[in-house]
């Protein structure tokens, strides 16, 4: 089967994969349909790909039926790919060369959610705006670091076109919407999906980080945010207070009293936190997640992962993978039973821990 191309409809393709995002797909395909019916015409159709051309199954369970595989598609205008856990699985040569061959084309490419890791990957980023869903963007940022990955819900940059995921697929296919037909019929567009209004790109996908985390003081917000912006070189506790505003002492006084939690034991907890996600998201070596994270002892990464996570991180990372893993995509890793986890010298951990 090869697909032909004409001004009208205008054709969407998606290349589905295995344990693809339902979500982002219904809301990218559901402003599709809306704009044809109160266009009055057919202004778009949209196609489902498959690597091979069988039914995909969705992350929840529920299967959509291919149209045509990679082979059948020798050209086409419009490709997002559309993925969610373990993207790093379907990065085969034939989904990238596939890839780079619609981008020579001039094809219109685009990511939903975890799909923009297979663009990356493809190096069709190189030098755009991403956006990346919050749970992927540290280990999108370690793997492709020529990419500039944003918190925003959707980025279209450079012919590009990316989404975090979930509902931001609504407002990336409005601007698509919008470029094309103009702003009056992505607006009734959107209020016929009862979207309370058309989000800008540079609207963040979380809460804000007091907000996310029950804080309302402006000094503690402000002094969680730097320790979640430096999480490879963690700050000392005077240097946190000083961005605050306030002393060290002061600085003890304030977490004990809104956090219930001393600022270093909050500081290890994040880098933690963070640690977890880069095994579980990534191929990396225990050894650089831990340096990655302000470890400049391995040992000492070990035992308080442990202590916070009840495994040591490899046999986490293990764990992880086997139960499927629903907080977030899996990576591929390869590591090597006998790899010591040690680190040269100095051993001193940063004066935050």
């Amino acid at each position: 089967m090869a697909w032909s191309q004409s001004e009208y409809p205008e054709r969407i393709g998606f290349l589905s994969l295995p344990r693809f995002s339902m979500m982002a797909f219904f809301s990218a395909v559901e402003p599709l349909r809306v704009a044809n019916r109160l266009h009055g015409r057919e202004i778009y159709s949209w196609h489902i790909f498959s690597a091979d051309g069988q039914p995909v199954e969705a992350s929840n369970g529920m299967t959509v039926v291919a149209e045509a595989s990679l082979a059948d598609i020798k050209s086409f205008p419009t490709v997002f790919v559309n993925a969610s856990f373990e993207p790093e699985r379907y990065e085969t040569k034939p989904v990238l060369a596939w890839l780079r061959r619609l981008d020579r084309q001039g094809t219109r490419l685009g990511g939903l959610e975890s799909g923009t890791f297979l663009l990356a990957r493809a190096g069709l980023l190189d030098g755009c705006r991403v956006a990346v869903h919050w749970e992927n963007a540290s280990a999108f940022t370690e793997r492709f670091p020529r990419v500039e990955a944003t918190q925003a819900l959707f980025q279209v940059d450079r012919g590009r076109w990316t989404c975090s995921g979930g509902t931001s697929a609504i407002d990336l296919m409005l601007q698509l919407i919008e470029d094309r037909h103009g702003r009056d019929l992505a607006v009734r567009v959107s209020e016929s999906l009862l979207h309370a209004r058309m989000r800008a790109p540079d609207d963040h996908m979380r809460l804000a980080l007091g907000r996310h985390m029950g804080v309302r003081h402006p000094r503690l917000v402000k002094i969680v945010e730097a320790m979640h912006r430096n999480m490879e070189e963690p700050l000392s506790l005077e240097r946190l207070a000083s961005i605050g505003g306030i002393s060290r002492r002061q600085l003890e006084r304030l977490f004990r009293a809104h956090m219930e939690e001393t600022p270093a034991g909050l500081y290890l907890k994040l880098r933690l936190v963070r640690a977890r996600q880069y095994l579980e998201q990534t191929d990396m070596r225990v050894v650089d997640v831990s340096l990655a994270c302000g470890f400049t002892s391995a040992p000492h990464f070990s035992r308080a992962y442990r202590m916070q996570f009840g495994l040591a991180p490899r046999d986490d990372r293990r764990a992880l993978r086997a139960e499927g893993a629903f907080t977030g995509f899996l990576g591929r890793y390869t590591e090597s039973p006998t790899e010591t986890e040690s680190l040269p010298t100095p051993s001193i951990e940063p004066s935050s821990r």
